[in-house]
């Protein structure tokens, strides 16, 4: 189960996002917002980084107009390690390094196309599991 929010600014990318997932035949649970009214973006960042961090959900997806406010937020959530990601190539390397669980992403920064294939990428993408890898990311966990 994927968990995906995000604000105004995120809200038409996040139902291109979540039609893309129903494509993919992916199960998704949607934080909000609920329309395109103006809102708080770390209301939904939140969320969506507690679903995960409970394990209510595998992994998150959170957009704002620039990603990285409601990234911010979602860091603020003990287990979550959300990456910002504008481009492909980053999304692959935060899940094999930093094996992260909420991907975050700017609707204002980049378009469709770019940002389901990094919603593919992330989703798709293991962690690689070296032993220098585990170790930062534990180090990451107990900062």
């Amino acid at each position: 189960m994927i968990a995906i929010g995000s604000d105004h600014g995120g809200y038409e990318l996040r139902q291109k996002v979540m039609e893309h997932l129903k494509e993919r035949g992916l199960e998704y649970k949607d934080f909000g917002c609920p329309d395109l009214s103006s809102c708080d973006y770390p209301i939904f960042g939140e969320a969506v980084a507690k679903a995960v961090a409970s394990g209510e959900c595998d992994r998150g997806i959170v957009i704002c107009t620039t990603g990285i406010g409601i990234s911010i937020k979602a860091n603020k959530v003990k287990g979550i390690r959300c990456a910002l990601c504008g481009d492909p190539v980053s999304a692959r390397l935060t899940r094999e390094h930093n094996d992260a669980n909420v991907l975050a992403m700017g609707a204002a920064i980049i378009g469709e196309r770019v940002a389901l294939n990094i919603v593919d990428i992330f989703l798709d993408t293991p962690f690689s599991g070296e032993e220098k890898h585990q170790r930062r990311v534990n180090m990451l966990e107990n900062a």
